[in-house]
């Protein structure tokens, strides 16, 4: 007979990635009771971030002011704008979630990371830089913040304080426990059901038995569905592939695991959930087979920099802005057009020993082992990094030659069919190197490099000098097959962590309630801290003062305008301190590592509901006095 489990908790959680992770410490922290479900063995702890670079979306960083990269809000949330296309009724949440992780990117976020101890790699990358005018997709700026540690590096201090809550009690892991159901009682969702899979020895990312053995329920006050995306079952993907990206390709490479395969999606739906923009994807267009692969269809994407010259199945040259690194859906677009599922890169060895990184905590030895030494081995000439030349030597997607027609001519071969003109490849080649000669140019690409090499980051360590592709001193020539990596698609939520029914009302859920009765209040741009709800002891300098909607106990409101820190009483009363004299209230003002101005409450001063709170930069190291604000939050010196 199979086994049966009947259990009960305050929160479940579905998926033991770092999602899943963040909640349970920060539950955990608040005195609740988590248990956390997963259907994979104990050594996927962590899930697909393990396998990440570990990039970090950061606005006006310490990293990105030593590097002279001047960052705003309101810069970067006119890129996320432009990127994003909000123009459907179900964008409302999306926006705002946006419009508040920008905010946050460009706050707290960083002291929070470093606080739990994150610390990032001093070049940050420039990813999807767009090319288009200032108000459409990209960066303007460099804003990718790679961990030092890469996936692994993000994931440790949350798997510490995950295993060390589970050590006092409070979190419980069930591996091996695939989730087939949310249960309903009364329209809310008060518990899971599934089976228990076989136990399962294998190593990461590799395929484990799906033998069932038994069977589970678990009860719980509120369940957290973290499952990730849908990028293994390459069926969902093209049956939710939008049209304004072309037919879907019948070729495509997994840059995760067999089990990412969005099954939690569906059931999420069966209980009420409402998934919206799942057309709105994000796969990679610079993806090779993985020479060395761990899940069937292993797919490794390239981090290229701006200057292999990018061409079509027929050899014709991507049209501006699709250059590599620039606007991924916009090139996935236009080769999907062409009718085939590949492209290419023509390149020489200068420019992969100087623009080459490949995706992946295993695919960077160097961040992911926090090793200087081997840091800086990716600055010195004529060699690519370990694992780019490992590629080149055994991937089936790379071809090296001395000359561009024997090149041409092992494209054709690898493909199966004589789709590239030698003569015409050899113009387009000529061509773009004739533009090289002067220091102005009319050729987008060659513009766009210059402009990347004026940033210091990039000329350092991932931009190469432009040169000639056919100057045998920059040799030998590399062609480069690209295929499609998948990736992931859009989800839907909203700030009360509620599922939203098709009709656009929220499904019930009951209040979570701790043991002693007090219950876990979502605020916005707040945080569970400690038991009680109470913020910690440093709280950073709030923008113009705002009042707070609704009042009563346990509902308090702290805040700071242009000339005070008001405080909202328990019972509805106002009292505002004037900053000239903070240490009568017992409040300090203080200078963080972080250069931000930072509010010291009491320790037991609570925090209720704001409408805005704004970070305030230090503008110099001599600066003495506490900013004052306009109307719209922008700090006056």
């Amino acid at each position: 007979m199979p086994e049966h489990v009947h259990t009960e908790t305050d929160v479940v959680i579905v998926g033991a990635g770092l999602a899943g992770l963040v909640a349970a410490a920060e539950l955990a922290d608040a005195g609740r009771r988590v248990t956390i479900v997963d259907q994979e063995p104990e050594t996927s702890l962590g899930g697909q971030a393990f396998w990440s670079l570990g990039g970090i979306f950061l606005v006006n960083s310490a990293e990105q002011r030593r590097l002279g990269v001047r960052d705003s809000y309101d810069l970067a949330l006119q890129d996320w704008m432009g990127s994003a296309g909000f123009d459907r009724n179900e964008d409302t949440w999306p926006r705002r979630w946006a419009e508040a992780y920008v905010g946050w990117a460009s706050g707290e976020k960083r002291a929070w990371l470093r606080a739990k101890g994150i610390r990032f790699f001093p070049i940050v990358g420039w990813a999807e830089r767009g090319g288009y005018l200032a108000t459409g997709h990209g960066n303007s700026v460099p804003r990718f913040h790679v961990t030092w540690g890469t996936g692994p590096g993000v994931l440790e201090p949350f798997v510490r304080r995950v295993r060390d809550a589970e050590h006092k009690g409070f979190v419980s892991f069930c591996f091996r426990h695939r989730v087939d159901e949310l249960t309903l009682t009364g329209g809310t969702v008060d518990g899971v059901r599934g089976v228990i899979l076989d136990a399962s020895d294998v190593a990461r990312g590799e395929a484990s038995s799906r033998r069932i053995v038994g069977e589970f329920m678990i009860k719980a006050q509120a369940v957290i569905v973290t499952s990730g995306g849908i990028g293994a079952n390459h069926e969902l993907v093209r049956r939710n592939w939008p049209s304004s990206l072309g037919t879907p390709p019948k070729h495509m490479l997994s840059g995760v695991p067999e089990h990412v395969d969005g099954r939690m999606l569906a059931i999420s739906e069966a209980a009420g959930a409402h998934v919206i923009n799942a057309d709105r994807m994000w796969h990679y267009v610079e993806g090779v087979r993985n020479w060395n692969p761990i899940w069937s269809r292993h797919g490794i994407r390239i981090l290229p920099g701006p200057s292999s010259l990018w061409l079509d199945a027929f050899g014709e040259r991507l049209p501006p802005p699709l250059f590599p690194g620039f606007d991924t859906l916009g090139t996935l677009a236009h080769l999907t057009r062409t009718g085939y599922d590949h492209s290419w890169f023509i390149l020489t060895q200068r420019i992969i020993a100087r623009e080459f990184a490949l995706s992946g905590s295993e695919q960077n030895p160097d961040l992911t082992n926090r090793s200087w030494r081997q840091v800086l081995g990716r600055a010195r000439g004529g060699h690519a990094p370990a694992p780019v030349e490992a590629f080149k030597q055994h991937g089936v997607d790379f071809i090296v030659e001395r000359k561009l027609h024997d090149l041409v001519g092992r494209m054709n071969a690898l493909v199966g069919e004589p789709l590239l003109d030698t003569q015409k490849v050899a113009r387009v080649v000529i061509a773009r190197d004739r533009e090289i000669e002067n220091d102005f140019t009319k050729d987008a690409q060659i513009m766009a490099i210059r402009n990347a090499r004026r940033y210091i980051g990039d000329r350092l360590i991932r931009t190469a000098k432009p040169h000639r592709i056919l100057d045998p001193d920059a040799g030998p020539l590399i062609a480069v097959r690209l295929s499609v990596v998948t990736k992931d698609v859009g989800r839907a939520g909203d700030r009360s962590l509620r599922p939203r029914t098709r009709g656009g009302r929220r499904a019930g859920l009951r209040p979570l309630r701790g043991r002693r009765g007090g219950r876990i209040r979502r605020r916005r741009h707040a945080r569970l801290s400690r038991a009680r709800g109470h913020v910690p002891r440093w709280m950073p300098l709030l923008g113009p003062c705002c009042r707070a909607r609704g009042g009563g106990r346990r509902r308090v409101s702290s805040m700071v305008n242009d000339n005070c820190y008001h405080h909202r009483g328990t019972e509805g009363t106002e009292n505002c301190i004037p900053l000239k004299r903070p240490a009568r209230a017992g409040i300090k003002i203080s200078r963080s590592s972080d250069c931000f101005l930072k509010l010291r409450l009491p320790r037991s001063a609570p925090m209720g509901r704001c409408e805005r709170r704004t970070h305030i930069p230090r503008p110099s190291s001599q600066c003495r006095k506490v900013a004052q604000c306009n109307d719209l939050g922008v700090p006056l010196w």
